[in-house]
This record gives C-alpha cells, sequence and structure tokens, in this order.
C-alpha cells in the first residue's frame, strides 16, 4: 500500500510540474514574442504617455492591441496581472520529485561509482545528498555574483551572457565527474532551473513591487528595476529550451 502511494504521489507531482512548466514557458515566450514584435505608437497621445511600443495581433477569432510602456503608466489599473507562480510551482514540484525519488534512494540514483575523481565514487548516500544541495544552492550563488558584478546597470549583458555560458559548461563537467549519468543531467538542468526561479523570486517580482509602490506613492519608478528584471527574464528565456532537453536526457544518462 505505501509503495502504491508513492507511486500516485510521484506521478501527481510530475503531472504538476510538466502542467507548471509548460504554463511557464508559454508565458515566457510568449512576452519574449511580443517585446520582438513590438512596433513604435503611431498615435501621437500614446507617445505623449510614455508608450514604447504597441503590437496588434488576431488570434482565435478576436483582435488584440498590446502596449509597453517605457517605464510605467501614469496611473495604474485595479486588476494587475503579475507572473510568479507558474514560477514557483514548477521549482517547488521539481525540487519534491528530486526528494522523492533522488533523495531517498542516493546510492543508487546519485552516486557514480565509475567516477574518474575517487572520492565522488567512493560517497555514501547522505553524502550524494549534501553535495547534490550544494552544487544547487552554489550554481545560483555564482550565477547571482556574475550577474551584479559583471553587469550590475546591465551595461555589459553581451559579456554577462558569455560568463554564464561558460558557467554552464562548467556546471554540465562537474555534474558529470561528480554524479551519476542520470542525476548529472537532472541536477545541470536543477541548477539552472533555480537560478531562473531564484531569479522570478529574488529580483523580477520584488522589483516590480518597488517600481508599483513607487507609483502608488506617487513617485517615479527606479527604471534600474525594469531594466534588471528585463536582464534576468532574458536569461530565463535562454535557459528555458537547454533546461527543457536536461530534464527529458536524464533518461539517456548512457551518454555521459
Amino acid at each position: 500500500m505505501q509503495a502504491y502511494l508513492l507511486e500516485f504521489v510521484n506521478f501527481m507531482l510530475r503531472w504538476l510540474h510538466v502542467i507548471a512548466a509548460v504554463a511557464w514557458i508559454g508565458e515566457s515566450i510568449y512576452f519574449v514574442m511580443l517585446d520582438n514584435g513590438l512596433r513604435k505608437p503611431k498615435a501621437v497621445e500614446d507617445q505623449e504617455k510614455g508608450v514604447f511600443g504597441e503590437m496588434w495581433a488576431v488570434h482565435g477569432g478576436g483582435f488584440y492591441h498590446n502596449q509597453k510602456y517605457a517605464t510605467a503608466p501614469a496611473k495604474l489599473p485595479n486588476d494587475l496581472h503579475w507572473s510568479f507562480w507558474k514560477a514557483y510551482t514548477t521549482w517547488l514540484s521539481g525540487f519534491a520529485l528530486f526528494l522523492l525519488l533522488y533523495m531517498t534512494q542516493p546510492s543508487f540514483y546519485l552516486v557514480n561509482p565509475d567516477s574518474n575523481w575517487a572520492w565522488a565514487a567512493g560517497l555514501s548516500g547522505w553524502q550524494a545528498n549534501v553535495l547534490a544541495l550544494l552544487f544547487l544552492l552554489g550554481g545560483w550563488v555564482i550565477y547571482n555574483e556574475m550577474c551584479k558584478r559583471i553587469s550590475p546597470n546591465m551595461e555589459r549583458d553581451g559579456l554577462l551572457s558569455l560568463a554564464v555560458a561558460v558557467l554552464v559548461v562548467v556546471v554540465s563537467y562537474l555534474s558529470v565527474q561528480m554524479f551519476s549519468g542520470r542525476a548529472a543531467f537532472l541536477l545541470t538542468g536543477a541548477v539552472m532551473a533555480t537560478a531562473m526561479s531564484a531569479n522570478v523570486f529574488f529580483w523580477i517580482i520584488p522589483g516590480q513591487r518597488r517600481m508599483v509602490k513607487a507609483m502608488k506613492a506617487g513617485e517615479a519608478p527606479n527604471p534600474l528595476d525594469g531594466k534588471r528584471g528585463k536582464q534576468r527574464s532574458v536569461h530565463n528565456t535562454y535557459f528555458t529550451l537547454p533546461v527543457v532537453l536536461l530534464m527529458i536526457g536524464n533518461h539517456y544518462s548512457f551518454v555521459c
């Protein structure tokens, strides 16, 4: 009975994880498409209101008119859509799956007995669990520090992108050496996915809350909050497809 319940919980968590991820990825890609499709507004009144760009679209039998402001509109609407629960749900359900499957059987799923590094090959189960958690946390800390130090004001995003790409390669190499093939795929993707969710939790949403708070107080929002949120959001979008590949790839561990 217990084994059946565990399998059922595993199945439900996988379903939740996939649904949340699809919703998050879809929304992220939609906003990238929206940003790329923006055109300078033709109406003078829109330009005077601070509209940066607009896009007209037709879909599902209806017409849509989207506008993006350079900083913020003069007045906020009562109903303001926020995008964060999809990100949080994706990460929480994914981490729950990792706990349920990998961390309950670390000697089978995490340890790499064929590692070229003797200390990694000889890890006990609890040591592998601790190492995996430190791997996730360390990946986020290093990535976040790189963003803050290399391009704090979003002035060197090209260099930062190159540095992040190198970091992903290093993470991939370390994961293959320290963990089993299946776990290496998963943890490389999980490091990137953790950075994505942490970007939303620590930077994107707090920055947006400060912007909204400033507007409600009759103050001008800090444009740096918007730029920083955009930077992290773009990173998240570029992480998306590699993360999906890596999560699927853990079923093909023989290639490691």
